[in-house]
């Protein structure tokens, strides 16, 4: 089985938030997780929604800060061991070619 996810956790603060995302993103490494951070959060690959839970519950409590916002949205595929990215190959496949374009 693979549980994957879409992991946001940012402090609530008017000042940049980077350093306390990247500690938040290196909490992950703790954990036997594949992850990718993108502009919006990270994506997050598990063998299963337990370890995906207890990374996202570290990278929550990594951050320092008053108040905490952590959105977690998870697709635990109980029958299926296809990583992640072979949802976006089954994408490209129907389209034709990469699902990523380019702004001019």
């Amino acid at each position: 089985m693979t549980a994957s996810g879409f992991l946001t956790v940012a402090p609530v603060i008017e000042s940049s938030m980077a350093s306390e995302v990247a500690k938040a993103v290196d909490a992950l490494a703790d954990f036997d997780v594949a992850y990718e951070t993108t502009a919006m959060g990270t994506i997050v690959e598990a063998d299963d929604a337990e370890e995906l839970f207890a990374a996202a519950r570290a990278a929550h409590d990594a951050v320092d800060a008053d108040r905490v916002s952590t959105v977690l949205k998870i697709d635990d595929k109980r029958t299926s061991t296809d990583p992640a990215a072979e949802k976006v190959r089954a994408v490209e496949r129907e389209l034709g070619r990469d699902a990523q374009g380019g702004r001019d």
